[in-house]
């Protein structure tokens, strides 16, 4: 029998690939870098476990296509994270994989010469060397894990990672979850189902059993010990948005109810902007006014900025690209987002001074 008729038959080609054990003696892990990924990963466990009363932000590009717009940004985070560290955390995007809901350029990793040339290997490479850079400017990362065998590449330089809408009812996704060695936050579904990143948050405190890549690029089974620090993402859905306080209570209500810890990021972007990048800001003011307010359960934000607002289209000629811009979901700019982290802090540096007053004087 010939096996081409029954083995393969939609593969066109594969190749080996470098393993995670070669890339990382390519470009290792700095005792820098390591300090900033083990700090900021610690920072955001005091922050949910509520011994540190900052809020943590993870902001940047939607996607990252440009190394040196990437670079940047993050030197221009840097400065500002230090401006305002006594009551936010800085935490920044750098997203390498997209999900598409069809089709659509699928990230720095998949392709990084965004010419359909899918040089994967290079861009393992390119991401890797990216992180290494961000983290011993002193800065912490936050990532989608989209890929399972993509992040054994570079895990151990994420402070943060997602589970991102489109992918939070997989198992695999789960699982992978409760082995990771960072906070995890997990997304309601697209069309605002909560219910599927609360069951997501259950099934990633679990250990789990399940097949991998290790960093010899070996087929493995791996035993985790389940992941003690995810947390649900509101991040609305298809025409409504879930930031309101009603709703923010009611998934209190549900965490507690499932003996969850009862933290919750909102994310400012996506359909709680309702797909306009300009509503970001409204958003966060909102999120932000029910934290002074009093509430207690929302933790971080999230906020897709770039150097320059709005976003453009991948075209052949690449040199066309306006720098700064992105090419996929249109974002804020640096300009709007200096001015929005900046005006948070003073609002949330006075409510805490406030406080204190009242305390004194009690």
């Amino acid at each position: 029998m010939d096996t081409k008729t029954i083995f393969n038959i939609n593969i066109e080609s594969s190749q080996n690939l470098i393993s995670p054990s070669k890339i990382k003696k390519e470009l290792p892990l700095s005792d820098l870098a390591a300090e900033t990924v083990l700090q900021g990963r610690q920072e955001i466990k005091n922050i949910l476990d509520g011994k540190d009363s900052r809020k943590f932000l993870i902001v940047g590009p939607c996607s990252i296509h440009d190394l040196q717009a990437a670079e940047e940004y993050a030197q221009k985070l840097k400065t500002l994270a230090v401006q305002v560290k006594d009551r936010l955390l800085l935490v920044m995007r750098v997203y390498f994989e997209k999900p598409r809901t069809t089709v659509g350029w699928k990230g720095l990793i998949n392709d990084p010469d965004m010419n359909d040339s899918f040089q994967i290997e290079k861009g393992l490479l390119t991401a890797r060397r990216l992180l290494i850079k961000i983290a011993e400017m002193g800065l912490p990362t936050a990532t989608e894990a989209l890929d399972p065998i993509a992040i054994g590449y570079f895990s151990e330089l994420i402070s943060w990672s997602a589970i991102g809408a489109r992918t939070i009812e997989s198992q695999t996704h789960r699982e992978m979850a409760s082995g990771l060695s960072m906070p995890v936050g997990l997304k309601n579904g697209t069309d605002g189902n909560i219910k599927v990143a609360l069951d997501a948050m259950q099934a990633s405190r679990t250990s789990h059993n399940f097949l991998g890549i290790n960093e010899m690029g070996e087929i493995s089974i791996f035993k985790t010990k389940g992941n003690s620090y995810g947390h649900v993402i509101l991040r609305g859905g298809s025409g409504h948005t879930n930031f309101e306080p009603e709703i923010i209570q009611s998934v209190e209500d549900k965490l507690k109810s499932l003996s969850l810890p009862q933290r919750i990021v909102i994310d400012c972007s996506h359909g709680n902007s309702r797909k306009d990048h300009k509503l970001q800001g409204s958003v966060f003011a909102n999120v932000v006014q029910q934290i002074i307010d009093g509430n207690t359960s929302i933790v971080g934000m999230m906020l897709e900025s770039n150097l320059k607002e709005g976003n453009q289209k991948i075209t052949n000629d690449l040199s066309q690209l306006k720098y700064g811009v992105s090419v996929t979901d249109k974002c804020i700019g640096w300009e709007e987002t200096e001015n929005i982290i900046s005006l948070t802090h003073e609002k949330l540096l006075d409510c805490q001074q406030k406080m204190n007053q009242v305390l004194v004087a009690s």
